[in-house]
């Protein structure tokens, strides 16, 4: 028998990923199935917090869904098992589930049904985001730290680090800067994707994408971070570009960033909304400092 059910709402439909997948809820199912939501690639996705279920009966469940998701021709089918229901793991490997990525209260699982299709499933985020901040006072001094774990003791390097989800470049550079030195900045330009490193095999083998962005001081007493940060200091431009304890790719992005003065010229960022989407992002693009034209 068929039943329509009342779907606790769930947290997966509110995640930042809806937008994407356009998640809708499955209203009618047969007793004994897991329910779930479909996205627009024919897939289900099932929330264990929403769809909870005794761990005696999972198995039996599982599988009578699977043969409907079968006969229904879906494609994808997502596990997003909490740590609360984390007994659903060995089951679901049993059935041919695979891993797909994790996050600090989650796993999800998946497994693809088609026979007669190439499996289609994206890999999870493989590239990791982290900024640079070229920091210049009116002293012609930039900001360098020294950090406590360098893979190069006692080099210095620009501050920075790695973007948190959901977090524009700017907002990272700015953010890092503080976190490190407590100087207060804003921000100017990007130096340039031309002064951006971009490696392979880099932290939990992904790849890895570094951005500089130029800022400017608003606060000029420097306070370390003990944790992270072994010493930081204004080191003048001239000092930076010739110290034997600077890396060279570290030397590269202030030259590039002095070239771009050089030609009167800046990387803006300017805020736009998806029309579609109704998403914020951000374009970066060439600029004339002096007459503004882009």
């Amino acid at each position: 028998m068929t039943t329509q059910k009342n779907y606790e709402s769930s947290k997966l439909m509110s995640a930042s990923e809806k937008w994407f997948n356009k998640y809708e809820h499955v209203k009618v199912v047969p007793d004994g199935v897991f329910q779930g939501v479909l996205d627009r690639f024919n897939g289900i996705t099932i929330d264990s917090a929403a769809e909870e279920c005794e761990e005696s009966f999972f198995d039996e469940k599982l599988t009578k869904s699977i043969e409907h998701w079968i006969e229904e021709k879906k494609r994808a089918i997502w596990f997003k098992v909490h740590r609360d229901q984390s007994y659903m793991v060995p089951i679901l490997v049993r059935n041919d589930f695979l891993y797909h990525h994790a996050r600090g209260e989650f796993v999800m699982m998946y497994r693809w049904l088609p026979k007669d299709e190439v499996m289609a499933v994206p890999p999870f985020a493989h590239t990791m985001v982290g900024v640079g901040a070229l920091v210049i006072n009116d002293k012609n001094q930039v900001l360098v730290v020294s950090e406590r774990n360098a893979l190069i003791p006692n080099s210095w390097k620009l501050p920075g680090g790695y973007c948190e989800m959901r977090e524009n470049l700017i907002d990272a550079a700015i953010r890092e800067v503080e976190e490190e030195t407590n100087i207060k900045t804003r921000f100017e330009s990007l130096v340039s994707v031309l002064a951006a490193r971009h490696a392979h095999s880099a932290a939990f083998g992904c790849s890895d994408l570094y951005f500089i962005l130029k800022l400017i001081p608003e606060t000029q007493e420097i306070t370390k971070c003990e944790r992270e940060i072994a010493d930081c200091r204004w080191m003048d431009i001239d000092e930076y570009l010739n110290h034997e304890n600077v890396h060279e790719t570290n030397r590269s992005f202030v030259s590039y960033w002095l070239s771009l003065q050089k030609n009167g010229m800046l990387i803006d960022v300017v805020d736009k909304t998806h029309k579609l989407l109704k998403r914020d992002y951000q374009i970066f693009f060439p600029r004339n400092i002096e007459n503004g034209e882009s």
